[in-house]
């Protein structure tokens, strides 16, 4: 820079301080740079007086120092005049920034720009010694250098084994939600879309990929530089690019499209189940959408090192491997249906989330919701033999579960900083979202929600939305291409004459679905049937709140929702359907009906209970024609029974008195229902040493499941459903110590181990054979060697589970540290680790020790608010139900409270553990009454 230049820098650079650049400034208080002059801008949000327009990326990164070098061209136009550039940058050394105008194409003499850093808000500010006009276009240059991260966002490394045991490093891309700022600056905001055009260097051995088809490539020197083409209009966290040595397998779409699955060389084989999948699927949502998908191409990668599931970068989709590669030898079932749910989900969002976005994060539920629910309706039509539909209510349960806490949040919150907005994808966004997108599809119609939906994304096509977007949309799907063309569609005006008839009533979408988006929590709907009338009343459910304590009243005010109820009765099965839009309402039936079931196939998201004698009619229908109900209805029974009893509505015995027809049931939901709350206390009462009663409710599962339990064949025979059932069935009577179960799993794991790991077992047995073989000592040591040795994630993960149920406390201890080292274990296997051990009546206390020796190396690692922190948390003391426990666990949070105060998490953990208490306080005498009954008198 000039030495004239640097003097006009430093003079405007005292004039700003003194004047406080009052043209630029909003007023308030600014904080000081890096250089302890002052930042001219003092907010989280970026300001809007600029927007970028074109980004021209080049990046060089270096594998064997594991740093890169960039220069980012960013066109820039200005809405409002300005002197300052204020945009994104993490951990980047900016080592020179200039600028120059723009006019039809031409681009003017460049000029510096002064570098203002303010790291808290990861903000730098380009200073320019002439005002930016309104109006104009300009293009910024930045040029800096950075380290490869060392976690898991950003710009960051990776490595595998190779199968002679040679380390090879790549590097790839994670900027959802805040960091495409470490990788280059940017205005890394969704609102702020742009195109990308890229260029990457690469030595020979190495392949560079990036969102768009690579149009050219050229040696400099002895490096390539591959040239991509420029992308479509899209926000800075979908931008990705890859250098790596990995090898591929193609086809292409009916429309065209190339999708190509990536992977280490030793998992090729792995990657064909994977292509299937998405070429599948990607011709599945451009039918269903009505909208081609845009780009050439479609990339799915499966990354050695990964901290999430995977994620929809545009073009080119990243995962982890076990989310994508499927080994046919050691895959099971589970496995399958995952890899093709977690595909659905990606290429969903190739139309919600990248197509349009949400404006900001406050919604990013617009863009998980429906991935998560599209997952379902995706795989249900294109692999109806993996039987899907039957697994969605376990998302519902999933919410409900997390949205009956008073920590719970509203769907659409919030969220400034980096930390909040990461603590945003959660069950709430992602499971709560799909679950009321089901309920609104179930009673507007299919015809009516897909119509919405295309009209949605065709309006909001390379923009972004907000939540009352959707709604407008939903109500009013005519398009100017409807009426052009004659068209049939749904307008506002004719709503009352077409699908927003609902139970005679017009329907306002945006007033319904606003009770479900802006307020938190779930309601419960309390059913009073007399002969053929029925009284309902809608209040707030709490779990571990009673109306007793003096919180209650303060907790249930302001709350009402909109519920659309559907229902079933004794004399008819036609689905009765009723919008309860006040505290307090009442049906008439059009008959008397001995029993009354609301929530049909529970499509609706809200908990019921049955007044007077309506639990023992429900109870009594199970037991004498459980058929009667649907599968979906009979697990739906199970949930909300279970619930009432942690809200104190209904009492354990009754709730356990329904489990007792499931020694006739053998649908695999309300049987893993049924059995899951089961297995939640017997863990519960073992974990604090009451031994009278965990033996007897082990006794009560044994002998109320061995027609099921013992017809289970150790197979890979049968159905998904059937096969799922068999793996979570044997899992747990293997855990509780059955012995022919023992007795089989054992002697499958000395013949495989006998065959020196070669033996091919029943892959969906293979947990059950692992974790019998880790109890001995010799077992688990032979265990951690075939971990080492293996190609096949989906077994890793199988083993590091058999690992952890070890009842060895120095096993577990070994383990824990394996994983924290993070080389025989990877890091992102950590919180599976440390889950899993916690999980472990012998390893709980390890774990949550762990956690408190290395709390911080783990946000270090991890980042604070990440999914993997958060389960961290809440699976190393769900299992907690003492005061003691709760103390502890509270002094804890207190002792980082820099770190912890600002994670909802912790507020959640602190609840589940106060609601353990309280459920051990009103339930355990009941159920060690219960027990010794039934046991006596089966």
């Amino acid at each position: 820079m000039l030495l004239k230049e640097r003097m006009l820098f430093l003079a405007l650079g005292l004039l700003c301080q003194v004047m406080q650049c009052a043209s630029d400034h909003d007023g308030g208080d600014f904080p000081s740079a890096t250089n302890g002059q002052k930042f001219p801008w003092n907010k989280m949000r970026l300001p809007d007086r600029i927007v970028p327009v074109h980004y021209d990326l080049s990046i060089h990164p270096n594998l064997t120092t594991l740093n890169f070098t960039g220069l980012v061209r960013i066109q820039i136009f200005v809405k409002q005049e300005t002197r300052f550039i204020i945009l994104h940058s993490k951990h980047l050394e900016i080592t020179k920034a200039t600028i120059a105008s723009t006019s039809d194409g031409a681009t003017y003499m460049e000029s510096g720009l002064y570098i203002l850093e303010y790291p808290p808000y990861e903000q730098i500010a380009l200073e320019s010694a002439n005002p930016l006009a309104s109006g104009e276009e300009y293009v910024i240059n930045i040029n800096y250098a950075a380290n490869l991260s060392d976690g898991f966002y950003g710009f960051y490394k990776s490595n595998y084994r190779t199968a002679d045991g040679k380390t090879r490093i790549l590097a790839s891309t994670h900027f959802e939600p805040t960091s495409a700022r470490m990788a280059f600056p940017c205005f890394d905001e969704p609102s702020f879309k742009a195109n990308f055009s890229i260029k990457l260097r690469r030595e020979k051995q190495h392949i560079a990929l990036s969102n768009m088809p690579m149009i050219k490539s050229f040696l400099v020197g002895d490096i390539f530089e591959d040239h991509f083409d420029v992308s479509v209009r899209m926000s800075t966290y979908l931008v990705a690019f890859i250098i790596c040595d990995f090898t591929s397998v193609s086809a292409v779409t009916s429309t065209g499209i190339k999708v190509s699955i990536y992977a280490a060389p030793d998992k090729w084989n792995q990657t064909h189940y994977a292509l299937e999948v998405a070429v599948k699927l990607l011709e599945f949502y451009e039918h269903y959408f009505n909208i081609y998908y845009p780009l050439p191409k479609q990339d799915l990668v499966a990354i050695p090192d990964f901290q999430s599931g995977a994620m929809e970068n545009w073009g080119l989709t990243t995962y982890r491997e076990t989310s994508l590669l499927y080994h046919p030898q050691t895959s099971s079932a589970s496995d399958k249906l995952w890899i093709t749910m977690v595909i659905g989900h990606e290429l969903a969002h190739q139309w919600f989330g990248n197509l349009v976005t949400m404006e900001w994060w406050n919604d990013i539920w617009l863009n998980e919701g429906f991935a998560r629910y599209m997952e379902f309706v995706s795989v249900d039509s294109t692999y109806p033999e993996l039987q899907v539909d039957d697994y969605f209510l376990n998302t519902c349960f999933g919410a409900m579960g997390r949205d009956s806490m008073n920590s719970s949040r509203p769907i659409s919150t919030s969220a400034e900083n980096p930390t909040q907005i990461k603590e945003m994808f959660d069950t709430l966004s992602y499971d709560k979202g799909a679950c009321i997108l089901h309920m609104l599809r179930n009673f507007l119609t299919e015809e009516v929600f897909q119509r919405g939906l295309v009209h949605y994304l065709r309006k909001y096509s390379y923009k972004n939305a907000k939540n009352e977007d959707l709604w407008s949309s939903m109500a009013n799907t005519c398009t100017e291409e409807d009426f052009t063309s004659g068209g049939f569609c749904y307008s506002a005006s004719q709503a009352a004459k077409n699908a927003y008839l609902y139970a005679g009533e017009h329907l306002d979408i945006k007033e319904i679905m606003n009770t479900w988006t802006l307020q938190q929590g779930i309601p419960v709907i309390i059913v009073e049937h007399n002969g053929s009338s029925i009284r309902l009343q809608q209040e707030r459910f709490l779990k571990g709140v009673f109306p007793e304590d003096s919180t209650w009243a303060s907790m249930q005010s302001g709350y009402l929702w909109h519920v659309p109820l559907t229902y079933i009765t004794s004399s008819s099965k036609t689905i009765g359907r009723h919008l309860l839009k006040t505290k307090s309402d009442h049906i008439e039936l059009g008959g008397e009906a001995q029993w009354v079931k609301f929530n049909v196939d529970m499509n609706g998201y809200y908990i019921v209970h049955y007044t007077n004698t309506g639990w023992d009619t429900l109870i009594n229908l199970l037991e004498q024609n459980h058929t009667l109900l649907s599968p979906k209805d009979r697990a739906n029974l199970i949930h909300n029974a279970f619930q009432l009893v942690s809200a104190g509505k209904l009492s354990l015995d009754r709730a356990l008195d329904l489990t007792r027809y499931l020694r006739h049931e053998s649908k695999i939901i309300p049987v893993l229902q049924g059995l899951g709350y089961l297995e939640v206390y017997y863990k519960m009462v073992l974990s604090r040493n009451l031994y009278d009663v965990a033996e007897n409710l082990k006794a009560y599962i044994l002998q109320f499941f061995k027609h099921l339990i013992d017809k289970q064949s150790w197979s890979d025979d049968g159905t998904v459903s059937e096969r799922l059932l068999r793996s979570s069935l044997l899992e747990l009577v293997c855990d509780l110590q059955y012995p022919p179960c023992v007795q089989r799993a054992s002697d499958y794991f000395n013949q495989w181990r006998k065959s020196n790991g070669t033996m091919n077992l029943p892959t969906d047995v293979l947990e059950v054979v692992y974790s019998v073989g880790a109890q001995s000592s010799d077992g688990w040591d032979y265990l951690l060697k075939i971990y080492i040795q293996s190609v096949s994630g989906a077994e890793k993960n199988k083993i590091v589970s058999a690992l952890a149920s070890s009842r060895d406390p120095e096993k577990l201890k070994r383990l824990l540290e394996l994983g924290m080292e993070g080389d025989v274990i990877k890091l992102q296997n950590l919180a599976h680790v440390i889950v899993g051990v916690s999980r472990n009546p012998s390893g709980q206390f390890l774990a949550w020790n762990f956690v408190k020796k290395n709390w911080s190396k783990l946000i270090e690692k991890f980042q604070l608010g990440s999914f993997t922190v958060r389960w961290i948390i809440m699976g190393t003391t769900s299992w907690f139900s003492s005061k003691e426990e709760l103390e502890e666990v509270a002094l804890f949070f207190d002792s980082t409270k820099e770190q912890s105060s600002q994670l909802r998490c912790t507020q959640l953990a602190l609840e589940s553990i106060q609601k353990n208490i309280r459920w051990l306080e009103r339930n355990l005498d009941i159920l060690r009454s219960w027990l010794l009954n039934i046991i006596k008198k089966p």
